[in-house]
């Protein structure tokens, strides 16, 4: 397809976001075939490999076009990030963001985000969508009511929208010539072209469009093929002859030949590189850089305080951190910040925060948590450290295609060329009583089972301030899970450690010494066990709680060295007790440390269904004290 006129961006200085199956991807960056190949291929040697490694799917840092990915939709929102901290790092910028898709990817809920963030923002973004009619083999009438996009996106405040002949390279030139200087303009903002293309193939090999497109309905549609009937132009107005066009023809075909025997004598990858780039090769959370003691200092502190705390210090020494997320602001109308004390989250983890930094990097988001997850990898790949809020746990699935498909595994699929050092902040968990349903619920096996997210879990506010902190140095993303119920507990208290305390993720705390059973747990659970061994104790038994703090990684070092002591394990989480977080942790000692176990690996989690409203049901459904002590007491009794 002929729309992109992609001379028109300026690689160096702007970014593009293409449709994954973007065919004019050449137009759009001005290289051939090959030299697309060897970009891929040519930034990215691995010795192990024993050649030149290809991302999974094609980008390039160099050119600023990032990794393109194959769910539709996800594209969107991550190309109006990507403007809004281009804005943000240099407001004097022209840059434009491109963003491509079908007209198919329309339908999906995080196109419509994409552009209600950007209207907002009025962000310099251009959204091309090559309209064929088809996606697949569901033709436009039962994708898009009225059959046309444009027509429905025109209602947008600060969109400029324009439709066009997608087969007609010089009216697609002229109109994104226009759309591209909107853009860059100071009083611009965000344009949307309609081009109406073809699909002279199916789908796929995998499709066939004759199963369910009309003989005469291809046939209509080939003669608006652009290729012979753009070269039939340039033969009638004289502008090229035939044996100019034959040379041309046969130029294009040489260079994808070269380009296809250039990948097919590329070496394969080495079977030992499919772990590379699931997480940073060069900042290691886990390793001994990450650990800082704290440096205590005033009274006693809530998490709430040292997580508040934590943000303050890091946003003071690193102007690339940008907080947002539903509510987290002071109070978004400028005028009455003054006169407000300011909102601050939900929890209040985030108040005053907009009143130091200000507005350009604390700000409210739409309540839309792709919307929330989309903009911030977006900006990551730009280079800020955006840490986003999902106000609750309950709400994050909205987000779910962004954070295991997009932000997880963005490194992995660009062998490395682009990373997204995200941390979303999630307040989770029950024992508040009264929080139902939809307000209580734990998950983290869903996210631990991700490879390229890092998972922690905080059981006090000490350490919440050193996880949290090494969360926002490190350079992977990071699901940082805030048990709301510990919140404000006096328990877990702590003085101000100081702007360096850090703590190395995969590195568990013993929370309680003892040698008759190990007890290994994290999160609200961990006061629990303590209290659960302390009564315990009362009947001359030991055991040892171990507080793992970080679920993925986890230390199955301190793990192994107390199951060693004591023989006899139990495991202890407050989601449901059927193929949660603990099942694995009981896997792995059963299987790692069979000889050394003198009973049963036990589990004490919530039951197998959802928290309920009423007190008296949340007590019955997620563990209690009592219930640890009995489990403990039935294991040394074994």
């Amino acid at each position: 397809m002929l729309t992109a006129a992609g001379l028109l961006l300026r690689p160096g200085h702007d970014w593009l976001y293409p449709y994954y199956r973007d065919r004019a991807l050449c137009l759009q960056i001005g290289v051939t075939p090959r030299e697309m190949f060897l970009e891929a291929v040519g930034s990215s040697e691995d010795p192990a490999s024993g050649g030149r490694q290809m991302p999974s799917h094609w980008g390039s840092p160099r050119l600023r076009i990032v990794s393109q990915s194959s769910p539709t939709g996800t594209q969107f929102l991550q190309a109006v990030g990507c403007a809004e901290a281009g804005r943000m790092l240099d407001p004097a910028s022209d840059a434009v963001v491109y963003v491509s898709g079908g007209d198919g990817a329309t339908s999906e809920g995080e196109f419509w985000e994409s552009l209600n963030a950007a209207c907002l923002g009025r962000a310099p973004v251009l959204f091309l969508i090559t309209d064929n009619e088809y996606a697949i083999s569901v033709p436009v009438e039962a994708q898009t009511a009225g059959g046309s996009v444009s027509r429905l996106a025109a209602s947008f405040p600060g969109l400029r929208v324009e439709e066009v002949d997608g087969c007609d390279p010089i009216a697609s030139y002229a109109v994104l010539e226009e759309l591209i200087a909107h853009a860059r303009s100071p009083q611009g903002g965000p344009a949307l072209l309609h081009a109406h293309t073809t699909r002279p193939y199916s789908h796929s090999l995998s499709d066939d469009q004759s199963n369910y497109r009309s003989r005469s309905e291809r046939e209509a549609e080939a003669l608006r093929d652009p290729i012979p009937t753009f070269a039939a132009f340039l033969s009638r107005s004289g502008a090229a002859s035939e044996d100019f066009l034959a040379a041309v023809r046969q130029e294009v075909d040489r260079e994808v030949d070269e380009a296809a025997q250039s990948a097919l004598e590329a070496p394969r990858p080495a079977p030992a590189t499919v772990t590379a780039h699931v997480y940073s090769q060069e900042v290691d959370p886990a390793s001994s850089r990450f650990d800082a003691p704290p440096r205590l200092e005033g009274d006693p502190k809530t998490m709430v305080d040292l997580l508040n705390a934590c943000l303050r210090d890091e946003m003071a020494a690193d102007p690339r951190i940008v907080v947002f997320g539903e509510d987290i602001a002071d109070c978004t109308r400028q005028a009455g910040l003054e006169e407000v004390k300011g909102k601050g989250g939900v929890f209040k983890v985030t108040h005053n925060l907009q009143r130091r930094f200000g507005s350009g990097r604390v700000f409210n988001a739409p309540l839309a948590e792709a919307s929330i997850v989309g903009r911030a990898i977006g900006m990551a790949t730009r280079g800020l450290k955006p840490v986003v809020e999902i106000q609750f746990f309950d709400y994050i699935w909205p987000a779910m295609m962004q954070i295991r498909s997009e932000l997880a595994l963005l490194r992995w699929r660009a062998n490395g060329g682009f990373s997204c050092p995200v941390v979303v902040r999630v307040p989770v968990g029950g024992y508040l009583q009264g929080g139902g349903i939809y307000h209580s619920q734990s998950g983290e096996s869903i996210f631990t089972h991700i490879p390229g997210l890092r998972v922690v879990m905080p059981a006090t506010a000490l350490d919440a301030n050193g996880l949290l902190r090494t969360a926002i140095r490190c350079d992977d993303p990071v699901l940082f899970l805030e048990h709301k119920h510990l919140y404000r507990q006096t328990h877990n208290k702590s003085p101000y450690p100081g702007p360096g305390h850090m703590i190395p993720f995969g590195r568990a705390r013993i929370a309680r010494e003892g040698g008759d059973v190990t007890v290994v747990t994290y999160g609200a659970l961990v006061e629990r066990a303590v209290r659960a061994a302390t009564l315990l104790a009362q009947q001359g038994s030991q055991a040892e709680v171990i507080d793992l703090r970080s679920l993925s990684p986890f230390d199955w070092e301190t793990v192994a060295a107390s199951v060693g002591k004591t023989g006899k394990v139990l495991v202890a989480y407050e989601d449901a007790y059927s193929f949660g977080y603990g099942a694995e942790i009981a896997a792995l000692v059963g299987e790692r440390l069979f000889d050394h176990l003198d009973a049963p690996v036990r589990r004490v989690a919530a039951l197998d269904t959802f928290v309920a409203y009423e007190p008296g049901l949340e007590n019955a459904i997620l563990p209690q004290v009592e219930d640890l002590r009995k489990a403990m007491a039935d294991l040394i009794a074994y």
